[in-house]
């Protein structure tokens, strides 16, 4: 579940991804050439990165002179924010990636239910409110992966293809620490939360896909749940120094990075990670199974839309936006670059894939289903953040019990 933060103009708040450039927004619906300008929010990441961008969106206005589409760069804050403080200014952008639609915010962004090609998108009716399409993408991700490193393995002597149980997998690290390797690779902002969610969710939601949809009924709870036994995992980690505590104070990118130049022995990251070992010359050196579970094996892949895309209802240039959502989610040649850029999947589309990434199709095509929370399975706006603080709380002597009590606390006084 891959959800990233970027910087808007000096405000910086719920730190993720880094990014080094802020583009701010402003009334210029026009440039000098009398062209429309349309604004968009992108996420910057290590692989969609400001002249990524750009060098898609120049595709575009190539085959449409009278556009001019300028990418706004968030860095440390969430699309959302960057979202909210410009329709605070008055100052509406026309096209923002990576929002989800909520029951709350639908108001916020364009029906696009009556747009013919939004049918055939991805998961397009998974992320439906109310029988309406709000939100369109590229493809789909998938998360609960283990990438690790096979000369790692080969001295620890651990067999990857022999990793079904979560007592395994904590097997395997302790042969892991022994060799002198790091076991697994975490780092601070939203990874560590964000890895549990790709470790547990594959597990508990395999189980019972409904869940999420029960927790926001309240007929169930975190503390009295299949969650408990993989926090008290994670916690056990944490105690052995199979989780390194320093590690919080790393970033995504650093964390990423320790994992490619061999430091550590596992990653736990989504299908988007493949992009960055092959840029680093690495994909060959590195394997990938499905994420270990308590239960079924293998588990559902706890996934998501990719470059997911949403109008904002207040453009002044909705028709135009519109237009080009729909160019970024329907065009061949723009699906393939976006697909390619992050690592991503889409039915019926293909591009040179390599061995690393040829494996991770391989994990897709056993995995019984996607798990995707969206629609009733959409958790509370804010639980990433607040699963992402109690998460980190395991390092500073918080229990398992505790962890779990703490989600429960914090989701029903948001109720």
């Amino acid at each position: 579940m891959r959800k990233m933060w970027r910087r808007a103009c000096a405000l910086a708040v719920a730190p993720l991804v880094m990014a080094s450039a802020a583009a701010c927004g402003g009334n210029d619906s026009e440039d000098a050439a009398g062209r429309t300008t349309l604004r968009v929010i992108v996420n910057i990441t290590p692989n969609l990165t400001e002249k990524y961008w750009s060098g898609l969106f120049a595709r575009y206005e190539k085959s449409h002179p009278d556009v001019k589409v300028k990418p706004e760069l968030t860095g440390t804050i969430s699309a959302n924010a960057k979202l909210t403080q410009d329709l605070a200014a008055g100052d509406p952008p026309d096209i923002a990636q990576q929002i989800t639609p909520t029951a709350e915010n639908a108001s916020l962004f364009a029906d696009l239910s009556d747009q013919p090609w939004a049918k055939d998108t991805p998961l397009v009716d998974q992320y439906a409110l109310d029988g309406k399409r709000y939100l369109v993408g590229v493809g789909e991700q998938i998360q609960s992966l283990v990438f690790y490193n096979k000369a790692a393995f080969t001295k620890a002597g651990v067999d990857a293809t022999k990793i079904r149980t979560m007592d395994q997998f904590t097997t395997a690290m302790g042969k892991l620490k022994s060799a002198g390797y790091k076991p697994l690779q975490t780092a601070g902002q939203w990874v560590t939360g964000s890895q549990f969610s790709m470790m547990a969710d594959a597990g508990v939601l395999t189980e019972d896909p409904k869940w999420t949809v029960k927790r926001n009924e309240g007929k169930v709870s975190f503390a009295d749940s299949g969650y408990v036994p993989y926090l008290e995992h994670y916690k056990s980690w944490i105690d052995s120094g199979h989780l390194d505590k320093s590690a919080l104070g790393l970033t995504y990118a650093d964390g990423q990075t320790a994992f490619l130049n061999g430091k550590s022995a596992m990653y736990i990251m989504g299908s988007f990670f493949v992009p960055a070992a092959d840029a680093a010359k690495k994909s060959d050196d590195i394997g990938v199974f499905t994420m270990p579970t308590d239960g079924a094996y293998p588990s559902g892949q706890f996934g998501n839309i990719s470059n997911p895309y949403v109008v904002v209802d207040k453009s002044r240039h909705k028709a135009e936006a519109i237009e080009f959502v729909k160019w970024l989610v329907t065009d061949r040649e723009a699906i393939r670059s976006q697909l390619a850029a992050d690592g991503n999947l889409r039915s019926g589309f293909s591009y040179p894939m390599s061995s690393l990434g040829t494996e991770v199709q391989k994990v897709l095509d056993k995995a019984p289903s996607v798990i995707v929370k969206s629609g009733p399975g959409q958790p509370i706006a804010g639980f990433s953040d607040e699963l992402n603080k109690q998460i980190q709380s395991l390092y500073t002597g918080a229990s398992a019990k505790d962890a779990a009590g703490g989600l429960d606390k914090w989701w029903n006084s948001q109720s």
